[in-house]
């Protein structure tokens, strides 16, 4: 069996991914991202920080920082060596503080310091990749795109919702497979059951609400 055969007999049906996310919305009606945010502005620079950081540690650090500056103004009146007071407990942090005031540059000189809602403008900024720019163009500005991070490759592969060999068939074939009604939350959903229940290490397979829906050959028992 070829490996597209093999990847499309693990694939979910049609019925069997509107009842997965009919699942996952009566659990959690309203998702969303557990960055703390009230701006896009603000959204932007989280993800930012979070590359290769938790949501957690990047909470932590914009608790300081947002009270301070919470603009591109603002975080450009810091500084790099200002800015990284703030943000030190945060991986790699000299590289993404030099990458959020290249970004602040940009926005105050070229959009009045306000956030682009154009994915082109967002991949344009330092620091910002597709992944970044959907998570802000679907939670700041509501558009129904697939950020997809480990989290959601795992899931996508895992479950047969979406399986690819790398992120962007992952997106592409999320886009093409997630119903309409469920598009807006599908990333949220997903994210955060990789995060609490499709572990990486080991899938909490008996509190899962679609175990029995799932692909997954390897799914755990009950200790």
């Amino acid at each position: 069996m070829t490996e597209r055969r093999k990847r499309r007999s693990r694939t979910l049906g049609k019925a069997e991914v509107q009842e997965l996310f009919s699942r996952l919305r009566e659990l959690n009606p309203k998702p969303t991202t557990e960055l703390e945010y009230k701006t896009p502005f603000e959204l932007l620079v989280a993800v930012t920080l979070s590359a290769q950081a938790t949501d957690v540690g990047v909470n932590k650090a914009t608790r300081r920082l947002f009270p301070i500056a919470n603009t591109a103004e603002k975080i450009l009146a810091l500084g790099e060596e200002g800015l990284k007071k703030y943000i030190s407990t945060i991986g790699l942090y000299n590289a993404k503080a030099k990458n959020v005031i290249a970004t602040c540059r940009i926005l105050v000189d070229q959009y009045g310091g306000e956030v682009p809602h154009s994915r082109e403008a967002l991949e344009a900024l330092p620091g910002v990749g597709r992944k970044t720019a959907n998570v802000v163009l679907n939670t700041a500005f509501g558009e129904p795109t697939m950020a997809v991070d480990t989290h959601i490759f795992r899931v996508a592969n895992r479950t047969g919702l979406a399986p690819g060999k790398n992120v962007r068939e992952v997106e592409d074939g999320l886009l093409k497979t997630v119903p309409a009604e469920f598009l807006h939350d599908a990333h949220h959903w997903l994210i955060l059951h990789g995060r609490y229940v499709c572990k990486a290490r080991k899938p909490d397979c008996p509190q899962c609400v679609i175990r029995d829906i799932c692909r997954y050959p390897d799914k755990t028992v009950a200790d």
